[in-house]
């Protein structure tokens, strides 16, 4: 092959080589560029993650302020309660301060029944002149509940409900049929007469966060006399 024949191939040759060096440059660069891109991505999200945790710290923070903010609140209005509740007590008005305005919200979260008629200090008098006064009567669609107030709730004071439903029904006659829902009320209820009531099917109610508390355990499902 003559030499004037091999020129144009070693000028095609040259041309590749200088084809691949460029195209190699250009490899390397963008290979650089792309290095630089993903370091400055690592460092941006290494900031991320730092402001990310600082930012649950913050949180963190916040939510022990405001756990913090709502227990005072609770033992604020904890505390506001039981001084209206001694403030009733020495007045005579509990029932219908503290345990009237609680009964139709308590009802309605225990017993899942909406009080349409509510009576405090319900007096009835009978032909022969005996009379009787209750403390607190909240009727419902389907049962009646009767409640017995306490300043201090004794053991005696449960048994004496018992006695109370009976003298309900015989004071009044409409309530005869109907299942009655015991519920006794008080400002600070004792541990061991709280059981004692919740064997007996009783409602407990005392001075809580929400004016009036059931006193009762989870779960408990009060007694149909």
């Amino acid at each position: 092959m003559t030499t004037s024949a091999l020129e144009p191939r070693v000028a095609t040759l040259e041309d590749a080589m200088r084809e691949l060096a460029f195209q190699s440059t250009l490899t390397q660069r963008e290979l650089a560029r792309l290095s630089r891109e993903m370091a400055e991505f690592k460092d941006e999200m290494a900031e991320f993650k730092d402001e990310m945790k600082e930012f649950k710290d913050e949180m963190r923070e916040f939510k022990d302020e405001m756990k913090t903010f709502k227990d005072e609140v609770r033992r604020d209005q904890r505390e506001s309660n039981r001084k209206w509740g001694d403030m009733a007590n020495r007045l005579g008005t509990i029932v219908e301060d503290l345990v009237a305005p609680s009964l139709p919200r308590i009802i309605q979260e225990t017993i899942g029944e909406e009080v349409i008629d509510l009576s405090v200090r319900r007096k009835r008098r009978l032909p022969g002149g005996r009379s009787q006064e209750f403390d607190a009567i909240a009727v419902t669609p389907s049962l009646v509940c009767l409640n017995s107030t306490k300043a201090t709730l004794r053991s005696a004071d449960v048994y004496k409900l018992i006695d109370e439903i009976d003298q309900l029904r015989e004071f009044f006659p409409e309530y005869r049929k109907v299942p009655v829902v015991g519920i006794l009320a008080t400002l600070d209820a004792e541990d061991s007469v709280v059981r004692h009531a919740s064997r007996l099917g009783f409602l407990v109610l005392a001075v809580g966060d929400a004016l009036m508390e059931v006193q009762n355990p989870p779960g408990f499902e009060p007694k149909r006399w």
